[in-house]
């Protein structure tokens, strides 16, 4: 007579029952943010920082509303006839009103796109997918240490990530010369990765001569620049964070920009994001975005529509846009006072007072 007590847990009305699906997953390793974060709240020391999630927080230790995001709340309180879905472009009006303040007074015309996306992360995840699905197992370089879940995002998406060093953390220095290097060793149609400003986890960033370079490197080797500008206007100012990035889309054939607003908007909990795709030609520009739509409905279907819908009512409403800037200024300013401050009261701290954000 059969055995059937092997590899089943259980008889139902006679019928042998295998081991769940779901069983065969094995536990994943935790979060090291996670532990950081409850190491933090754990440490009974006044004088404690937190070096946990990277929110801005105001003298009191609070992370606000801007008043500008208030007003534009509402706004569309008052204002808004309909809670319908958008489509898998998200609010257009919010890609369009955020190109400036992105690429000021550049002009890319029909070479570029944009969608919205939940998030800088919803956007570094439809980059990843837009370019397996161009090039399956392409190759991105990524400067090291980096954000952790960008070599988490791509892994996923079927790239192979080429790791160089961005930064040596024992003379906190910014290693440009292995930069440099590792562009000059890409093959034609790698992807390099690139932080718009603002460096995460370091604050090293690039000096607008050394974004020249990497702009002449892109070009020289036929690289696909992937921009991740999370902190726009928290590292040295609006513009002046934008100048290098600026520089580059003004020089290259195509490239990929992943911004968040969820930093200078302080839209944390709203994940409010967008896309942009440059391309070489107005052909190649609606190939593009038709892969980029077709991805994004089958992620997220329609992107959440109220982040995105209050930062286009700041930036349509010039008193707004005033407001936000000047607020926006002000968390810059303060960042920068507390780096100083942490570089004057530690010299083992020293290196702060020369990165951002």
């Amino acid at each position: 007579m059969a055995d059937y007590s092997r590899g089943v847990s259980e008889c139902a009305g006679g019928v042998p029952r295998a081991a769940g699906l779901l069983a065969g997953l094995a536990a994943q390793p935790a979060d090291p943010l996670l532990a950081l974060i409850a190491a933090f709240r754990a440490d009974p020391r006044a004088t404690k920082i937190d070096l946990g999630v990277g929110v801005y927080r105001d003298a009191a230790g609070a992370t606000p509303v801007m008043a500008a995001v208030k007003q534009a709340e509402r706004h569309l309180a008052d204002a808004q006839t309909s809670k319908g879905y958008l489509g898998p472009e998200g609010d257009i009006g919010f890609v369009e009103a955020l190109m400036p303040v992105l690429l000021g007074d550049l002009s890319l015309g029909d070479r570029l796109t944009g969608l919205q996306t939940p998030g800088g992360t919803g956007a570094l995840r439809l980059a990843a997918e837009a370019i397996a699905r161009a090039r399956p197992g392409a190759r991105i370089h990524v400067g090291t240490p980096t954000w952790p879940n960008h070599a988490a995002i791509f892994t996923t998406c079927g790239l192979h990530v080429v790791p160089h060093r961005h930064f040596d953390v024992a003379s906190q220095r910014l290693c440009f010369d292995e930069v440099a290097t590792a562009l000059a060793a890409a093959a034609p149609g790698d992807v390099v990765l690139l932080h718009g400003c603002c460096h995460n986890p370091t604050g090293a960033d690039f000096s607008l001569d050394q974004w020249r370079e990497i702009t002449r490197l892109v070009q020289e080797r036929h690289l696909l620049p992937l921009i991740d500008i999370a902190y726009q206007g928290l590292g040295a100012g609006l513009e002046a964070d934008a100048a290098g990035p600026r520089h580059l889309l003004g020089a290259v054939e195509e490239a990929l920009v992943a911004y968040s607003c969820d930093k200078n908007f302080a839209l944390y909990r709203e994940r409010t994001g967008a896309l942009y795709a440059l391309t070489g030609h107005a052909r190649t520009t609606a190939a593009v975005r038709s892969n980029l739509f077709a991805l994004a409905r089958v992620n997220w279907s329609m992107p959440p529509d109220h982040g995105a819908a209050v930062a286009r009512i700041v930036l349509e409403t010039p008193a707004l846009t005033a407001l936000w800037r000047a607020e926006l200024d002000g968390m810059g300013a303060r960042i920068r006072a507390l780096r100083q401050a942490l570089a004057a009261a530690e010299p083992s701290l020293a290196a702060l007072s020369v990165q951002q954000g």
